[in-house]
């Protein structure tokens, strides 16, 4: 098993329980059996699971000494700068995750809360995850868009900058 699976798989079990944790409404039976069915081992091994089966003690167990950090550091220092107005509350360059508190943008008058995973080290849209929240809930799929393509956008502007060095 790839050590980008398992630092994929911390990323997105973090992600989700974050957030799980911060929502006001309860989930409904069709979201409840989504998560139980993609975080239930029975679930796993089902014919056409593409998924990995490895559980989370084994993924806190593994020692690897020669585990390299598998986040774009172009898509984290965008990440940083885009999302600047809000209090950074924990970051972890390792597993590629940034969580923040609630924070107004300039001009706007509603709060979001961001939580970011960059799984990939590839500067690619693929690598980066990314989950806006508000005061009542989840922020619309049109604002959390905007923002990733204001993530991208500046990543790849930071590479071309370094790449004229």
């Amino acid at each position: 098993m790839s050590k980008y699976k398992v630092t994929r798989f911390a990323g997105v079990l973090l992600l989700a329980i974050t957030m799980g944790a911060c929502s006001q409404e309860p989930l409904t039976e069709a979201e409840q059996q989504q998560l139980d069915e993609r975080f239930d081992p029975r679930f796993r091994g089902r014919e056409g699971d593409e998924r990995d089966t490895t559980t989370i003690w084994e993924a806190f167990s593994r020692r690897d000494a020669e585990t390299s950090v598998a986040v774009n550091k172009y898509i984290w220092s965008a990440s940083l700068e885009v999302l600047d107005f809000l209090p950074v509350q924990s970051v972890d360059p390792f597993t590629g995750v940034i969580i923040t508190g609630f924070g107004t943008p300039p001009g706007g008058g509603r709060s979001y809360r961001a939580t970011v995973l960059i799984n990939d080290p590839a500067l690619d849209a693929r690598s980066l995850n990314l989950a806006l929240q508000t005061q009542g809930g989840p922020a619309s799929a049109a604002t959390v868009r905007a923002v990733e393509d204001a993530i991208l956008s500046r990543a790849r502007q930071l590479r071309i900058a370094d790449g004229r060095l």
